[in-house]
């Protein structure tokens, strides 16, 4: 059987947008002996490369590594030993998917809401706010250009006031009127991701379809409004997803779950 581990990235292999540490960077490696790794993350694969650069480096893990940002909607692998290079295997549309008038509908309703949450709370602006990723959309009502101070206090008013749990209910609601096709996910800590239905990170099991591949999983966001939930909840009757409650936790998942299943 060939073994595929699958992980999130913030939250699970990091801090939120924060770097890969020494630590985990050696657990990685130690499983990249036994079993192939895929990074399967809602984001794009520039903040991969920001977060886990030591990791897509290492001459080891490079060579059993799968890149799979936007929640698989993106596949790449890296190739060369001095210069490395990411080969893109596989890019979906959302657009092309789900319409351009649904498209720009649903567009219409992200600004408004932006500007509601920006008269409604007193709250960070910085920027970048809605990220087109083509193939799903990332929406962070205090801009993707915060800094980790703006990011705290923002999360502090998320969790007193419940802001995101309020206008995720409010976009569902909306898309579901105006019949757009999307799914409405909390992404990390301060942004919501959008794509088209059935493009959650189950999707990435499509890039692996065959029947001698063993698939694990491990996520921090595996309730039903995180975007882990479908694919945690797809392999649980196998034993082989675990939700972490950070880096620590996954350390531990690696060393005393995984390695030992495949040793």
């Amino acid at each position: 059987m060939n073994n595929l581990v699958l992980f999130d990235v913030d939250g699970t292999l990091t801090e939120s947008r924060r770097p890969i540490k020494t630590k985990m960077l050696k657990a990685l490696r130690a499983l990249a002996r036994h079993a192939e790794i895929g990074f399967l993350t809602g984001s794009g694969l520039e903040y991969i490369k920001e977060q886990l650069w030591p990791a897509l480096n290492d001459p080891i893990i490079k060579r059993n590594c799968h890149l799979l940002p936007c929640n698989g909607t993106e596949y790449l692998i890296t190739e060369g030993d001095e210069e490395i290079i990411f080969n893109q295997l596989s890019k979906e549309n959302m657009e092309e998917c789900i319409t351009t008038e649904k498209m720009h509908i649903l567009m219409k309703l992200l600004c408004e809401m932006q500007d509601d949450i920006a008269h409604q709370y007193e709250i960070p602006l910085t920027g970048n706010f809605i990220n087109n990723r083509f193939s799903m959309i990332n929406w962070c009502p205090i801009g993707r250009s915060a800094n980790q101070k703006q990011r705290a206090f923002f999360e502090k008013i998320d969790n007193e006031d419940n802001l995101r749990g309020t206008y995720i209910k409010k976009l569902k609601n909306d898309i579901e009127k105006n019949d757009i096709g999307v799914t409405v996910k909390l992404g990390g800590d301060t942004s919501f991701d959008i794509y088209p239905t059935g493009w959650d990170k189950t999707f990435a099991l499509r890039h692996f379809d065959n029947p001698d591949w063993n698939f694990w999983f491990v996520g921090d966001r595996c309730y039903p409004n995180g975007n882990d939930y479908e694919i945690f909840t797809h392999l649980a009757h196998t034993g082989r997803a675990f939700e972490t409650s950070g880096p620590a936790e996954t350390l531990e998942i690696i060393d005393f779950y995984i390695l030992r299943d495949l040793l």
